[in-house]
């Protein structure tokens, strides 16, 4: 690895630890372990390049104020060293043998969600807080009070003690969420871990009761009562005895039974009610612990044991093809009905033909599954030895599955599309993403009304749907958007969306690689959909954040005379095609991007201050970086969270007085 390599992996490593912590991961557990395992190997081959502020010397990302304020923690909430074989596992046993023969281990699940400390002095709950950067965490207590599993009272228990758990949310609950979520037209979370922090953070604890949240606790911190700190399993049972939820653990004196014990938790944690991610071997004796230091970031006397993705064999049965919104062919298998994390799983998607024909996969192939991140299930490979005779690699069709037109592959590129651009698939999905909240956000036009109106061929473009209010008794008398009021409603919400601002027809306009940010930047350059559709590629290639794919789809897409004569359509029934100038937007902070953190006085939220760095030229930002031009915090003199980071790399730390008075200025 050269040292750009090991730099770009750092600077990958902090990105995933700032999502985690935020409880947005975007890369799996496995490929964050993979990556940490590259950090580790290229410490070890060059020493030299290893800093104190490197992944391997720190625990997760600085804090961001969210539901509460900023605490230093009494004890530091550190991670466990990780370790992938059972090899590795007994090596660490061994080490520790070594200086203590009698030294014995507890197992425990390593539960999947995010770390809680409690502290209770003289029996009252005084203060939960959340990891952080391991020193500074955020206090959650309001929210904490709202879990069943946190109590709030010690009875007669005098003294101070501080307990560190995981708040998590079985998959139960987070189905329930996820339900909610759809109902009220909002985005699903993607795991119950995502969804488990943030509802920790949510600034309405009525809200976080609501979803459901729970809490293993797993280590006490410390205790006045020493007895609490002799042995492990013995802490854990005191605190039972208090009424306190422990996570399941299995006490160990051989590395047999550790190893035993890391195999049931393996096999059984498809059929758990939550998420693991592993299993946690802890040194019982607890004074024995820091003669086994595993460096600044890791507790001493810990280790976690991290096992490969879950995979099964099954059968595929049938392989589907879908058209999406782009006239792309979606090949799906479908295969026999499997268990993976704890759900069952019937189908994944194979992509393109190169990836089928890579794999060898046909009907009647065996194929092994796998979840990429414990959610998204994918075929890892087929077992060719238990290929049926007669059976071939499945072939995508030559015409659309759904209207009968050829489809092609463009020179250079996998994917198999449509070319008929009123193909009724592609329409359907077009629709859907036009009365999206992203685009024109038409409340209450769901998928199945889409679907519906197009079979009636009520929809053969967007732009029938401002041809709907004429067809109202019609549509009342077939039910098909349901009754009068419902439709009526429907109607006047349609008529409504004219007056959106033209960003949001653009996104709904569904043009390759231009989504709701790219619509917002483009507008903000051109002002008018009739500028756009005129400007040539060098004049897009000046817009921020558009490259030549971009550009080229644009110009494409204008020039194309069935969509020349859907914009006309549109500027008929009287859609905004332009944007009255705004005297306050200028190109102050052009080029420039901005961090907000911390509470606000001047804006009502932190969305009114956003569109005012954007409508002024500038680019809001939720990270600190290198490219940071100022930070906006009103706490300008905190040492941590953000600000630490923006004094580090000599960024300025601004108030909202102070960023007003520089719009002012220039």
């Amino acid at each position: 690895m050269t040292k750009t390599e090991y730099q770009e992996l750092i600077a990958k490593i902090r990105s995933a630890n700032h999502a985690y912590e935020e409880g947005s991961s975007f890369i799996s557990d496995y490929e964050y372990d993979q990556m940490t395992l590259a950090l580790r190997e290229a410490e070890k081959e060059h020493p030299e390049w290893r800093k104190s502020d490197s992944p391997s010397q720190t625990v997760g990302a600085p804090v961001k104020r969210a539901a509460g304020v900023t605490v230093e923690h009494d004890v530091p909430m550190l991670s466990i060293q990780d370790v992938f074989s059972t090899e590795d596992v007994v090596s660490w046993m061994r080490e520790v043998k070594a200086v203590h023969a009698d030294a014995k281990f507890v197992v425990e699940q390593k539960i999947d969600g995010l770390s809680m400390s409690l502290r209770y002095e003289n029996g009252q709950l005084r203060l939960a807080e959340t990891r952080g950067d391991g020193l500074i965490g955020e206090d959650v207590t309001v929210n904490a009070l709202v879990i069943p599993d946190v109590i709030p009272t010690i009875k007669d228990h005098s003294g101070s003690i501080e307990v560190r758990g995981e708040v998590y949310m079985t998959r139960e609950a987070f189905d329930s969420v996820n339900v909610r979520q759809e109902t009220n037209g909002k985005e699903p979370f993607a795991n119950p871990r995502n969804c488990a922090a943030g509802t920790l953070r949510q600034l309405d604890p009525r809200e976080t009761k609501k979803r459901g949240l729970s809490f293993f606790v797993f280590n006490v911190q410390r205790a006045e009562d020493a007895s609490y700190m002799e042995s492990h399993t013995e802490g854990l049972k005191k605190l039972r005895e208090l009424g306190m939820h422990t996570v399941p653990s299995v006490l160990c004196t051989t590395e047999e039974e550790v190893l035993r014990e890391i195999s049931r938790i393996g096999e059984i944690r498809g059929e758990l009610s939550y998420d693991i991610d592993g299993a946690v071997v802890k040194l019982d004796q607890i004074s024995m612990r820091e003669d086994f230091p595993a460096g600044a970031k890791y507790s001493a006397g810990h280790i976690a044991y991290k096992y490969p993705p879950e995979e099964k064999e099954t059968v595929v049965r049938e392989i589907e093809v879908s058209v999406g919104m782009t006239g792309r062919i979606n090949p799906t298998a479908i295969f026999d009905p499997i268990r993976l994390c704890g759900t069952t799983v019937t189908r994944a998607t194979l992509h393109n033909q190169d990836f089928i024909d890579s794999l060898h996969i046909g009907i009647g192939d065996t194929v092994v599954v796998y979840k990429s991140g414990e959610i998204i299930p994918k075929i890892r490979r087929s077992v060719p030895e238990k290929r049926p005779a007669g059976t071939e690699d499945f072939r995508l069709p030559d015409r659309c599955p759904v209207c009968g037109e050829p489809v092609v592959r463009e020179e250079g590129m996998s994917d198999v599309k449509c070319t008929n651009a009123a193909c009724p698939a592609q329409l359907e999905r077009h629709i859907i993403n036009f009365v999206s909240r992203d685009a024109m956000d038409i409340k209450g036009f769901g998928e199945e009304y889409v679907k519906s109106l197009v079979r009636e061929q009520y929809l053969k473009s967007t732009a029938d749907l401002y041809e709907l209010k004429n067809h109202r008794e019609e549509l009342i008398e077939k039910g098909l958007i349901g009754k009068e009021k419902n439709t009526d409603k429907l109607l006047n919400v349609i008529e409504n969306s004219k007056n959106n601002p033209p960003e949001r027809l653009l996104t709904g306009l569904a043009i390759p690689n231009v989504g709701k940010t790219s619509a917002k930047n483009l507008m903000r350059y051109f002002s008018s959909l009739d500028a756009l559709s005129s400007a040539g590629i060098d004049t897009l290639l000046e817009v921020p954040d558009v490259g030549l794919t971009t550009a080229e789809t644009i110009v494409g897409f204008f020039a194309n005379p069935g969509n020349q004569a859907l914009m006309e359509r549109f500027r008929g029934y009287g859609l905004k095609m332009s944007e009255e100038k705004d005297e306050n937007v200028s190109e102050i902070l052009k080029g420039k991007t901005i961090v907000i953190t911390g509470s606000l006085v001047h804006f009502a939220n932190r969305q009114a201050l956003v569109d005012v760095i954007e409508r002024n030229g500038g680019k809001a930002a939720g990270s600190v970086s290198g490219k940071t031009a100022y930070l906006i915090n009103n706490d300008t003199a905190s040492n941590s969270g953000k600000n630490k980071k923006a004094k580090e790399l000599g960024i300025p730390i601004i108030s909202e007085e102070e960023f007003l008075k520089l719009l002012e200025s220039e």
